[in-house]
């Protein structure tokens, strides 16, 4: 039996048979594409997950996360390298506050963290940031938490990315269009009294950023997609020939507004939306429209989440479950194969973004083994993030990551 996969018996924390890697880097036969999958002993070894999306908090708000507990989190759940949000303070919007963060990474990091540069100085929307300097050491430039609200800041932005050979990572939101919103402007709003945020305030200034891109032939990327109109747009923009990709995260393609409890655990940005939106989401997904899943990991204290959906911050965590709720719902309900999965949380975001570790020849190993016969419930209280928020608490999942692997050292193993 040929592949790495297949041509390595785990066990008890080894490989029995012989070398997996040697120096951290992989030698073992990869004649198979690196995300083709074979059973042995009830596990499979997966490439360690990308996620392109997660909020670590520090520097500024340790008491929600640290990097040590974000990325130790990371690790139980099979993600060997994250890259991480800007909205921090300071924000790493040049290289003297950018540097505070690293510091922290290089110290405390379980898995490996890429992280983000500002598009604009202190996230305010209203100079860039000291772009120039930041590149060589961020994944790509976003103001996530914020969308980029005037036309010729992001114009610029753009244009300096794309001389940089950067992407762009939005966060698509119109400001004038929140209302003060706390849930999805649907059915659920409006039995209970809420106040609704529209899909407009996403898909109006996704249709903003794609009319920019066409202008100065940027790399684009849209976070966290919610809306069916988002998903139009965006495969519309594709079947142009523009540079541009999207994720979506694991809430938005199993959650619909219906779905929601006055708990703060219900309650992130974007907002959960309709079924429509949700079966758009899944058909993207299956047609190539959303190229990755990202969690939007956002932690937050017991405290802020314990307002309900009216008063509680918004954001939920995400890592520790992501990939269990994921094979669950769509793999083993036969929405799509587990090479697609894999496809969406390792392969297409490490080729889009440029993220190490792999699982080729030569390449340094990040893997994860998963149990996926495993049933069990997922326990918040049992995160080793201290954000315990997650609307998928008490489901029950199969595929327990059992042991990750970065650079060939064991950083999570489930004893």
């Amino acid at each position: 039996m040929t592949g790495i996969y297949g041509a390595k018996k785990y066990c008890a924390g080894h490989f029995s048979d012989g070398p997996l890697f040697i120096d951290g880097k992989l030698v073992a036969d990869t004649s198979r594409d690196c995300h083709a999958i074979e059973k042995f002993d009830g596990c499979y070894i997966l490439p360690g997950f990308a996620d392109v999306h997660v909020h670590l908090r520090e520097p500024g708000f340790s008491y929600k996360e640290t990097i040590r507990t974000g990325t130790l989190a990371a690790a139980r759940g099979g993600y060997t390298v994250v890259c991480t949000m800007p909205n921090l303070s300071p924000a790493p919007d040049c290289i003297e506050n950018l540097s505070v963060q690293l510091q922290i990474i290089e110290n405390d990091a379980a898995v490996r963290v890429m992280p983000y540069g500002t598009i604009s100085r202190g996230e305010k929307g209203r100079e860039l940031s000291d772009m120039d300097a930041l590149a060589p050491l961020t994944v790509a430039f976003s103001d996530d938490g914020k969308g980029v609200q005037g036309d010729e800041l992001m114009h610029r932005a753009m244009l300096k990315s794309k001389s940089l050979g950067k992407i762009i990572a939005a966060h698509c939101e119109d400001e004038a269009l929140l209302h003060g919103g706390c849930i999805h402007d649907g059915h659920f709003a409006e039995q209970h009294s809420l106040p609704g945020i529209c899909s407009e305030s996403e898909w109006h200034q996704l249709e903003r950023d794609l009319r920019l891109v066409r202008e100065t032939g940027c790399s684009y990327h849209m976070c966290h997609v919610s809306t069916k109109e988002s998903v139009e747009l965006i495969r519309r923009a594709k079947t142009e020939g523009l540079d541009v990709s999207c994720e979506t995260a694991p809430h938005y393609l199993f959650l619909n507004d219906m779905m929601l409890k006055d708990e703060g655990r219900f309650k992130m940005n974007p907002p959960v939306r309709s079924e429509a939106d949700r079966l758009a989401l899944l058909e993207g997904i299956k047609d190539g429209t959303i190229d990755m899943i990202a969690t939007d990991h956002a932690p937050h204290s017991t405290e802020e989440k314990s307002l309900g959906l009216r008063g509680s911050l918004m954001g939920v965590s995400g890592l520790e479950a992501a990939f269990p709720v994921l094979y669950t719902g769509l793999v083993r309900t036969g929405e799509i194969s587990l090479e697609k999965l894999i496809e969406l949380m390792c392969i297409n975001p490490r080729r889009r973004f440029g993220l190490p570790g792999g699982l080729d020849i030569g390449d340094e190993a990040d893997f994860c083994v998963v149990d996926l016969n495993k049933k069990f419930e997922v326990d918040s209280q049992s995160f080793l993030s201290m954000g315990k928020a997650t609307p998928f608490d008490g489901m029950e999942v199969y595929g327990r990551v059992i042991y990750t692997a970065v650079k060939g050292e064991v950083v999570w193993q489930d004893r």
